[in-house]
């Protein structure tokens, strides 16, 4: 039977929505099968459509969450005096759809002027569904003993302290600026000013833990990122007439600047994400806002005012930084109509926005006691499928554990650049950038970034020279020389590849601007394979819905024979291991079991008859179709008696043609992340990237590498 938990916000503006989508991901990281309900919808003013809650659960994770019931259906319920029935209606609602759930986190209602019944409906729908009670709230401007007094009283509107089910609350927004009435809901004008005065009050605040009438089990700091809209956002809100599009879907805002004054006394406001708005006949400020645009800056969007277009030849002299992607709206109403239209902008997470609502499920997810969670996963003896959320969790957890060295030769390179940074802040690895300096650092400031002091940057002119002699040595049986050495190492992959060599780096990541040929190559010729394996084959994790399977090889072997198909099987099964996943491993071909004949399902019969002779431990079976592998229901027809049919979580090719034509296939037809390619059988960690890698991408490869360090250093 699942296990039930109620948010119960605490007042208005608590985040209660945010919440529950970190709920529900720190849940999904543990493994567990989450579901979330929202019992009646409670929509914003202005909102149409479905609601926004389940909506953004229904998008953003894995649950499959059911409709909720309208406001209006259950405000005529209850003024009929027929709340019993609205619950009854609850209840079947909730027994119908929670069915495979082992959790589900319930969202109560937020209590408001127009719905002065929620806390009363909250706790009835609490004790119909058998729920434990976690209470959300925020600091405001309370003093540690005031919002103590807050949660008792809202302790006691729900049974007291008496009431086993309260099992503790959750702290939301603390450090959030506010206004002169204590509400925490910036404008987007304010909404990244520093608050020093706020942020020192809420350090009061915390004193709360030693206070509270109940556990505390999280407490989240204001994160200014979580709420940055999109340039598309505001454009919506306006109404605006796009003049150009570029990066409009993409580029976030951090900030206004509304451009009244000259040109030089604005222009420590044209930075990354900053929104500028202007008359459209202040051709000054857009040449300005373009010429920033081609020197790197992403400023997040241009907004004319006044109805006014800008010159068709002004608007031709800055097509070039139009190119780059900067937004260029235009709205008819005149700067001072414009400035309270934007105090009206809902900053609320668009149920379309799926990398901010990503983010803001790592961020509050991070942020939940992690003890607390893993309470809840005892006594549960369900085999986990590791899921996607899971998957990556467990990733950055076991990098920060393995503590590496990782080095990046492309390190001018903005997405490399930022993957770095982000690294160093989590404590993922250590991110070593080879290139220039004054470069890295102008690349860096572009993108409106602040290099973490975890970064290392290392300038390749200063250390070329001492690299000369051991690879000379290395390489003494093919005849290098010293000035072909020299020459060579003017490539920075090659003169990774040696710091690797020489463990003054545990692993490298490449690849974003390389080809697949110039970051494995030199690994070849100087890291090698390690001791016992024969050949170095790649695997991609591919992070479906619901689980993660295991692709190899489709990056490094054309055609390999059976020996080696056996043996990339083999370490496909290791690898999975290693990163949590259940080695069943299938051996794919175009005919199941002994149906087909000729040469090539030949080779995968073969190869499984060697894998499972070498390695008894292992489930290897084959040749399997793919639908035979992956689908139960095929599996009963075509293969009623495999181990592996129908459950395969590890999936060997026949050739390099057949992996990476699927795994593309899929990855692109489905939406799905995939992480990779992981080389194996190298004697130290060397990856490779795609070169249209996205800066996640990067990230969770980097991660990847310091978990293999750790494993081959073990």
């Amino acid at each position: 039977m699942a296990r039930t938990i109620m948010l119960i916000p605490v007042g208005a503006g608590v985040g209660v929505t945010s919440v529950s989508l970190g709920m529900v991901r720190a849940f999904e990281r543990n493994g567990l099968n989450v579901n979330f309900f929202k019992p009646v919808a409670q929509p914003r003013q202005g909102e149409k459509g479905p609601e926004l809650s389940t909506e953004i659960i229904r998008q953003g994770t894995n649950a499959s969450p059911a409709t909720p019931f309208t406001l209006s259906h259950a405000e005529k319920l209850i003024g009929a005096g027929k709340t019993d029935v609205l619950l009854e209606d609850i209840v079947e609602r909730f027994e119908s759809h929670m069915v495979d759930a082992e959790i589900v986190v319930v969202e109560g209602l937020v209590p408001t002027a127009k719905q002065p019944f929620a806390n009363s409906l909250n706790y009835n729908i609490a004790k119909a569904l058998d729920a434990e009670m976690i209470f959300v709230t925020n600091p405001g401007t309370d003093s540690s003993e005031q919002l103590k007094d807050r949660l008792e009283i809202a302790c006691s509107n729900f049974g007291g302290r008496k009431n086993k089910r309260i099992i503790g609350c959750v702290i939301n927004k603390v450090g959030a600026p506010l206004d002169e009435a204590g509400r925490n809901r910036p404008d987007l004008a304010e909404m990244f000013e520093a608050n020093a005065a706020n942020a020192s009050h809420n350090l009061e605040v915390l004193q709360v833990f030693g206070k509270s009438p109940m556990p505390i089990l999280g407490c989240i700091p204001w994160n200014a990122e979580l709420i940055a809209p999109r340039a598309k956002d505001l454009a919506k809100h306006l109404n605006a007439e796009i003049l150009n599009e570029g990066e409009l879907h993409e580029r976030r805002l951090h900030g206004i600047t509304f451009c009244a004054r000259s040109i030089p006394n604005m222009l420590e406001h044209f930075r990354p994400g900053a929104l500028l708005v202007t008359s459209g006949d202040r051709a000054d400020v857009i040449v300005a806002a373009c010429l920033a645009a081609m020197n790197g800056v992403k400023i997040g969007a241009l907004l004319l005012t006044g109805d006014v277009r800008p010159d068709v030849n002004v608007l031709k002299l800055c097509s070039q930084a139009m190119a780059t992607g900067l937004p260029i709206m235009l709205i008819t109403t005149n700067t001072w109509q414009t400035a309270l239209t934007l105090q009206n902008f809902n900053l609320d997470i668009p149920a379309d926005d799926k990398p901010r609502i990503e983010a803001v499920q790592e961020y509050i997810a991070s942020h939940i006691d992690k003890q607390w969670i893993e309470t809840l996963t005892i006594g549960t003896k369900r085999t986990r499928r590791l899921s996607p959320p899971a998957f990556r969790y467990q990733l950055t957890e076991l990098a920060r554990k393995a503590k590496k060295r990782v080095v990046l030769p492309e390190g001018e390179e903005p997405r490399t650049i930022e993957a770095a940074n982000i690294c160093a802040e989590r404590g993922i690895a250590t991110p070593v950038l080879l290139g220039n300096p004054t470069e890295i650092k102008r690349v860096a400031e572009s993108q409106g970034i602040t290099l973490s002091a975890g970064v290392e940057i290392i300038d390749p002119i200063t250390c070329r020279e001492k690299y000369v002699a051991p690879m000379v040595e290395l390489r003494k049986a093919k005849g290098l020389t010293e000035v072909v050495a020299r020459e060579q190492l003017e490539d920075n992959v090659v003169l990774a590849t040696m710091m690797l060599e020489q463990s003054e780096v545990d692993g490298l990541v490449s690849g974003a601007v390389h080809t697949t040929a110039n970051t494995i190559r030199p690994a070849l010729q100087l890291i090698k394979t390690a001791p016992g394996s024969n050949l170095v084959s790649s695997i991609f994790f591919m992070l479906l819905p619901d689980q993660v399977l295991v692709y190899g090889d489709c990056a490094i072997n054309p055609d390999p024979n059976a020996s080696q198909l056996a043996d990339i099987a083999i370490q496909s099964a290791d690898s999975a291991k290693a990163f949590g996943i259940e080695p069943r491993v299938a051996m794919i071909s175009y005919s199941t079991g002994s149906s087909g004949q000729g040469s090539d399902v030949d080779k995968v019969r073969e190869a499984t008859k060697i894998a499972q002779e070498r390695r008894p431990d292992l489930i290897i079976d084959g040749p399997l179709q793919y639908d035979a592998a992956i689908m139960e229901n095929v599996a009963k027809s075509k293969a009623p008696n495999s181990p592996v049919a129908g459950k395969a979580t590890v999936f060997v090719f026949p050739d390099l043609n057949t992996g990476n034509t699927t795994y593309k296939a899929v990855q692109r037809s489905a939406n799905l992340i995939s992480i990779g390619p992981m080389l194996q059988g190298m004697r130290k960690p060397v990856n490779d990237l795609s070169r249209g890698a996205l800066v996640d991408d990067i990230v969770y490869t980097i991660a990847l590498t310091a978990i293999q360090a750790k494993q081959l250093s073990s």
